[in-house]
């Protein structure tokens, strides 16, 4: 096990002014380089001398990285704008209501007006034996020591374990997967526009990373288009404390009714895989229903199909299960016929 020094190693530090020369400093150090934005958790993995890069590339003084701004009929939101700028934004609380929630439940308001929208999308997993420096498969060794008969495992996965069982922590990231929103990211190869569930990438893809982000590359923004501006929103995150500290299981979901029916719904969770988690199926289902108990119950059970948990984690099938009738059932408790 790795002994924490709390003495961050010597580095290089750059702070670009363009997102131009952050680019050209990433594409010349590529994995000798560290992306530093808010830094909160940045300093956790230097301090403890788990990261030891050559040079960080500190994005504070890129302003074009920063700020929330209208985007055709959408809005855009620069990836070191900060949480609390985020929670704040007027058009985001009046059209993207969800995404206010969601940054809002993430940390302490100290944390928010320090933490950004990028960082807490693109942070790495919490897992404790990986981020104590044990040689986990994650870090490059050959076994998952959170998947062992005598594993500290409750806040891990339920899905999609493939050698690792870690899960991410984002609290933005399924409310961003609702909206149907868009990662712009950047390399020296150009811009590549994507689907927020397609920034992130689970074990069997790369163990070694949780989104698409390679050396090189860096999240520049995000993209709200207006198709699901002012739908039903519901985003919900139980955590074992109520400031400071990552979800167990989070869920959001956006819903466009026609009369009493369902017309179309976006439903995302997180806290129970590698990467957020789209409920695809759950959607389909609840397609043209009416909002009920009976739409809901079968949401929360299709939602939970396929759940493998482990020794000490399976109260996160219930959990998400009754997550997800709430997400569909709204959260002042009634229904319609």
């Amino acid at each position: 096990m790795a002994v924490i020094h709390d003495v961050m190693p010597a580095f290089e530090l750059f702070q670009p002014t363009s997102v131009d020369d952050a680019l050209a400093l990433l594409d010349r150090y590529r994995s000798e380089a560290w992306v530093m934005a808010g830094g909160l958790d940045s300093f956790d993995w230097l301090k403890d001398r788990i990261k030891r890069p050559k040079v960080v590339v500190d994005l504070s003084q890129v302003k074009q990285l920063r700020g929330v701004r209208a985007a055709g009929d959408g809005l855009e939101i620069g990836a070191t704008t900060t949480l609390t700028e985020v929670v704040s934004h007027p058009l985001v609380r009046e059209k993207y209501g969800i995404l206010m929630e969601a940054a809002e439940a993430a940390a302490s308001p100290q944390i928010r007006n320090q933490g950004t929208i990028g960082g807490n999308v693109s942070q790495d997993t919490r897992c404790w034996y990986y981020r104590s420096g044990w040689t986990c498969y994650r870090a490059g060794g050959n076994i998952c020591y959170a998947d062992t008969p005598t594993a500290v495992n409750r806040e891990h996965a339920i899905f999609g374990a493939d050698r690792c069982v870690a899960v991410n922590p984002s609290d933005s990231a399924p409310a961003l997967i609702a909206l149907d929103a868009k990662m712009v990211v950047r390399s020296s190869r150009g811009e590549l526009v994507m689907d927020a569930e397609d920034y992130f990438i689970g074990p069997g893809t790369d163990i070694t990373r949780m989104t698409v982000l390679q050396p090189g590359s860096l999240l520049t923004a995000i993209r709200l288009p207006a198709t699901w501006a002012g739908a039903q929103f519901y985003f919900e995150k139980v955590r074992d404390r109520q400031v400071w500290d990552f979800p167990l299981v989070n869920v959001a979901s956006a819903i466009v009714f026609s009369g009493d029916r369902i017309e179309r719904a976006r439903l995302a969770v997180n806290g129970v895989a590698a990467h957020p988690m789209r409920l695809r199926k759950v959607e389909d289902a609840v397609r043209g229903k009416p909002r009920n108990e009976a739409t809901a119950n079968l949401a929360g059970e299709l939602a939970i199909e396929g759940a493998q948990p482990l020794q000490h984690n399976g109260y996160k099938i219930p959990l998400m299960r009754n997550l997800v009738k709430r997400a569909i059932r709204g959260g002042d408790g009634t229904w319609t016929s």
